[in-house]
Formats: C-alpha cells, sequence, structure tokens
C-alpha cells in the first residue's frame, strides 16, 4: 500500500510540476519603423506640398471619414465634412504666399497604428520664418491606406517679426 501512495504521490507531483510550466510564448514581429516612419513622411511631404498649392481636396484626403481635429483657437472638427469646411476656411485667411514643411519628430505604435509627434515651420516667399507650430496625430492604416484619424496642432508664440511678414 505505501509503495502504491508512493507512485501516486510522485505522478501526482509531476503532474503539478507540468502543470505549473509556461508554454513557450512566440512573440509576435516587430514592427518595421523606419518603413512606417518613411511612409508617413512621404504623406506629409505630400500633405505640405497640398498645403502649399491650397489644394484643399488633397488635404482633406489624407483624413478618414470619422477623423477628429483640434487646432489652435478652433473648435474641435468632427468627421470629414466638417474638416473640410476648416481647412477651407484656413486656406482663406492665408495672406501671403507661404511654404509649409512638417518634420517628423518622433513615431510609435506599430504597422496598423502609429502616433506622430512632429513640428511645422511656415516661411514667406524669402525663406523667413513666418510661424512655427507642432501636432500630434494618430494615423490608421485601412484598407492598406495610413489616413489620419485623430489630429491635434497649435502654433508657437507669435513674435513680432511674424506679424511684419505678413
Amino acid at each position: 500500500m505505501q509503495r502504491n501512495s508512493f507512485f501516486i504521490t510522485l505522478s501526482l507531483c509531476m503532474l503539478l510540476f507540468a502543470a505549473c510550466q509556461q508554454p513557450e510564448v512566440q512573440e509576435a514581429p516587430k514592427a518595421d519603423m523606419a518603413k512606417v516612419k518613411a511612409e508617413i513622411k512621404a504623406i506629409e511631404d505630400a500633405w505640405a506640398a497640398a498645403s502649399n498649392a491650397r489644394d484643399v481636396a488633397t488635404i482633406v484626403g489624407f483624413y478618414a471619414d470619422d477623423a477628429i481635429s483640434m487646432n489652435d483657437d478652433q473648435p474641435m472638427l468632427v468627421g470629414k465634412a466638417a474638416i473640410q469646411t476648416g481647412v477651407e476656411a484656413e486656406m482663406a485667411k492665408r495672406k501671403v504666399k507661404a511654404k509649409t514643411t512638417f518634420e517628423t519628430l518622433d513615431l510609435y505604435g506599430d504597422e496598423n497604428r502609429v502616433t506622430e509627434v512632429g513640428k511645422t515651420t511656415v516661411t514667406d516667399s524669402t525663406g523667413n520664418v513666418i510661424y512655427t507650430g507642432k501636432y500630434m496625430a494618430v494615423w490608421e492604416k485601412r484598407s492598406g491606406k495610413w489616413l489620419t484619424i485623430r489630429d491635434m496642432s497649435n502654433d508657437d508664440a507669435i513674435t513680432p517679426l511674424t506679424l511684419t511678414n505678413q
């Protein structure tokens, strides 16, 4: 009887030990963030070109239908139609031929959704800086295309030099 108890106890210990072993977890492949950053940079360059050309349709095309945009001193714009109205109003206010550039400072996420932190610089036709600003954008890949689903931006403080260049 003692021999059976020993084998039962040994079997239970082996079963308990086996149950406590963690299965080997395979890590998901790491996102190729250099590739993602290059894709986002290409979109930002196209966005800047559209902004410089005052091409509202192209700019609005970078947004998802359900996007939300939050800009400096404006109410929240919800949906593509509201964003289009906001972009049109912004373009109508421009008084000088300005050149906009975007610089991605940080990008984090994965191959389906990333958050971008960036800087905006706007210069006049002679290259003088009119103003600078910063932004955050959340991009999501939908049907193979990166679209902005959320963005927020604001301008840096206006200096007297900025006012004379407008």
